[in-house]
């Protein structure tokens, strides 16, 4: 999935973080490289999801990098209950991060609310840039990550997709923003392809958003494949 370019905040306001991983060399390690990065403040620390969810609380953070397989409360149910937040917590975006390179654990975890999802081995580049598009509100998914979604959505049973129907409140180009969307195209680029302003296509974006009831654009581009609109491997797509 493309992600648009994304600037550090001020650095009066920088992106509050909580990293969560059991194991404490690997905690200490992403703090070390977020801790050096303008723009990105490390708030906190947690060795599993019930650490997670007591240091959110305590600290607020704007993102979680949240690994999967811990002891006790594992990063998915975690993630659950991060991104439904709460009266004294604003759901913070999630990062997950794991090891282990495997189709049943990227679905559930885009599907528990995750803004975006990374191997531990990719470069600090790719860390930090997750950080800053999850903050934005955007999505980063390493490549093999979206190789192997699309092709989990591939082998799942008709019936357990939800229905088209579900799309009858978009507009004809809210559509074609979604289907654009979904195939992973940024906001410079749907805009090119539509001939129309980016404003236009964040207006558009966030109404598709609205209607569908989505949190963000990783929701987004999971409906579409749920319902057919963008089909795994077929290069046209249906407005």
């Amino acid at each position: 999935m493309t992600t648009p370019a994304v600037t550090g905040t001020p650095a009066s306001s920088p992106i509050r973080v909580l990293v969560v991983d059991d194991q404490e060399l690997v905690r200490s390690g992403f703090c070390v490289i977020l801790d050096t990065v303008d723009g990105i403040a490390v708030v906190g620390e947690a060795g599993n999801g019930e650490a997670a969810l007591a240091a959110a609380h305590a600290h607020h953070p704007d993102v979680v990098l949240m690994d999967i397989r811990m002891p006790g409360m594992d990063g998915l149910e975690a993630t659950r209950r991060l991104t439904r937040g709460g009266p004294d917590l604003t759901p913070p975006k999630v990062v997950m991060l794991t090891t282990f390179d495997l189709d049943e654990y990227v679905y559930e975890a885009l599907r528990a609310g995750a803004s975006g999802f990374l191997l531990k081995d990719s470069p600090r580049a790719d860390l930090v840039a997750a950080v800053r598009a999850a903050a934005a509100g955007n999505a980063l998914l390493a490549p093999t990550v979206t190789r192997r979604l699309i092709e989990a959505f591939a082998r799942r049973p008709p019936e357990a997709a939800p229905s088209p129907a579900r799309l009858a409140s978009l507009t004809a180009r809210e559509r074609e923003v979604l289907v654009l969307l979904a195939r992973g195209s940024s906001n410079t680029e749907i805009a090119s392809a539509l001939f129309v302003s980016e404003a236009t296509v964040k207006t558009h974006v966030g109404n598709l958003l609205a209607k569908l009831g989505l949190r963000d654009r990783v929701q987004a581009v999971i409906l579409a494949y749920e319902t057919g609109i963008i089909v795994p491997g077929d290069p046209g797509a249906s407005f």
